[in-house]
């Protein structure tokens, strides 16, 4: 078999390689005496690399079957294609083994535009205009029977992370009596967001997972990443996930206008109803992910993802503030005094 060889230039994660047996997809394929390019991996278990052969690329997906099934990527990339939108075609698979040879969609993501100077604007304008246009889509075309409801419970797991989680991590110890309240609380607003017309909810829609394909036409110039937990659920989360991002502040006003936009492109009906459920699951999300985080560092020794915690709260206080989740404001109000709603392990970060 051909040798194939990993670049460790500097710019990219020296030693970091593939598990064996990624070699013999490649070979399958026939992508021989290729360069490997390690990509800095995410909060998932997931790891990827760029993989070069003369003028030709794509990526390597790295993925360990005890973890991870790619079986989910694999359907809800061809659903998006299926679709019309820029999911990475996927070339080859190794499902046994946990690898997909796919598509190089490039490495303008939007985080790496903004850090360029490319208008602000213009990029959230497209992810938006993405999203219309699947949420234009009819239902029953976005949301098959086979893919996964966002439940009740389902979300419910999610936003349990902020106890299970956070809440020992700063110090906090709180009642069986109190935690069944939050987990009612819950349930009771969540079921305010099960929508009559569901699509599809990619989860993570936000600037680090979409990537400008400027040669592309109309919203096909936005490519899609990240996407294996898609589920069908109200249109408002992916829209939420993007303007309220853990990682990225956004001005009011870009906001708001990004809204009016998305509202105009899907003749938004109820914008009252739509907002309840923005504000509601944007809560949800921000629990979860205050939980991810703490989760990241106390179990995986992963301090980056700390950083992001302090704008985390600030977005769940914002949502709190919807009439709708006044009972649960008041409880985390009671449960996380202000002087709690800190950074775990490092008040500084």
């Amino acid at each position: 078999m051909p040798k194939n060889t990993i670049e460790n230039s500097p710019e990219n994660l020296i030693g970091f390689i593939p598990r064996g047996g990624y070699d013999q997809l490649l070979e399958d394929m026939g992508w021989n005496n290729v360069v490997i390019y390690p990509i800095p991996s995410d909060a998932s278990n997931r790891r990827y690399f760029r993989i070069s052969a003369g003028d030709k690329n794509a990526i390597l997906m790295d993925a360990p079957p005890e973890l991870e099934d790619v079986n989910a990527f694999i359907k809800i990339a061809r659903h998006l294609k299926g679709l019309g939108f820029s999911a990475p075609e996927i070339f080859g698979e190794n499902i046994a083994d946990g690898f997909l040879l796919l598509e190089d969609l490039g490495k303008e993501t939007f985080t790496v535009s903004l850090q360029k100077g490319i208008d602000e604007k213009k990029l959230y304008a497209l992810g938006v205009d993405a999203l219309a246009a699947l949420h234009n889509i009819a239902s029953e075309k976005t949301s098959p029977p086979w893919l996964e409801k966002y439940s009740n419970k389902k979300l419910l797991l999610e936003a349990s992370l902020f106890p299970d989680w956070y809440m020992p991590g700063v110090g906090i110890n709180i009642s069986d009596g109190e935690r069944k309240k939050y987990d009612a609380l819950w349930l009771e607003v969540f079921s305010k967001t099960q929508s009559t017309n569901p699509t599809l909810v990619l989860r993570d829609f936000h600037v680090d997972n979409l990537v400008l394909l400027d040669e592309r036409p109309g919203v096909n110039a936005c490519g899609l990443l990240d996407f294996q937990d898609g589920v069908s659920g109200h249109p408002a989360y992916d829209l939420m996930s993007l303007l309220e991002d853990a990682r990225r502040d956004i001005s009011p006003e870009l906001k708001t206008e990004m809204l009016a936009r998305y509202h105009e492109k899907t003749a938004t009906k109820n914008i009252d109803d739509f907002a309840r459920a923005f504000a509601i699951l944007g809560a949800g999300r921000h629990a979860k992910v205050i939980g991810i985080f703490t989760r990241l560092f106390v179990r995986d020794n992963k301090p980056v993802y700390l950083k992001h915690i302090s704008r985390v709260w600030g977005l769940l206080e914002q949502s709190l503030l919807h009439p709708d989740l006044t009972n649960l404001k008041n409880w985390f109000d009671k449960n996380v005094p202000l002087e709690k709603r800190i950074t775990p392990g490092n008040e500084s970060l």
